[in-house]
């Protein structure tokens, strides 16, 4: 079995790679600087960063944001950088007074084989923004998410609840299934 190069610095996200992918690849968790482009598409920041990261492939990398429509789709791409500097309370406190809190969050997946040949997975999840932060699990924004047709945030989930619906997870199951049909 290949071992597969997860390039991320958050435990969390590589916690869900592992689990998901386990049955196809070991994985190793790499914490990676490389540059990142200024794109408000996350498919061109993905791709950028597959092509500064080739000579550790296999890999996999991804980025994903937080769009919510009240906010004409801030923070989106830039959700790291939002998380970092006003975090939760901060997009809480932009939507106070606001009844509208649909929201969606996507991921895209990058894979570069051994031969470095690429692709990209996406995976979306439609939602809402809770009116205060609840939950204890996941990462970043999870306590403050809502998928559509639940009553709990991604933080108040198991991550096998969450894996099961969320950007990150369903990206993961199309990538998984290229991955099998392509052995």
């Amino acid at each position: 079995m290949n071992e597969l190069n997860v390039v991320t610095s958050n435990e969390g996200k590589y916690k869900e790679y592992k689990r998901k992918l386990s049955e196809i690849y070991s994985t190793k968790m790499c914490h990676i600087d490389y540059p990142e482009i200024q794109s408000d598409i996350l498919e061109d920041v993905v791709a950028y960063g597959l092509d500064c990261l080739h000579e550790y492939r296999p890999l996999v990398i991804d980025d994903s944001g937080l769009f919510v429509d009240p906010l004409n789709n801030f923070p989106g791409v830039y959700s790291a950088y939002v998380m970092k500097t006003i975090g939760n309370e901060g997009i809480l406190r932009l939507l106070e007074n606001k009844e509208e809190r649909a929201a969606y969050f996507k991921c895209v997946i990058g894979y570069m084989d051994e031969k470095g040949d690429k692709r990209l997975f996406e995976g979306i999840c439609k939602g809402n923004i809770s009116y205060r932060s609840k939950g204890r699990g996941g990462f970043g924004y999870d306590p403050i998410f809502i998928p559509e047709n639940h009553e709990m945030t991604f933080a108040e989930m198991s991550i096998d609840q969450k894996n099961v619906v969320s950007h990150r997870g369903i990206a993961m199951d199309n990538f998984l299934k290229y991955l099998k049909e392509s052995k």
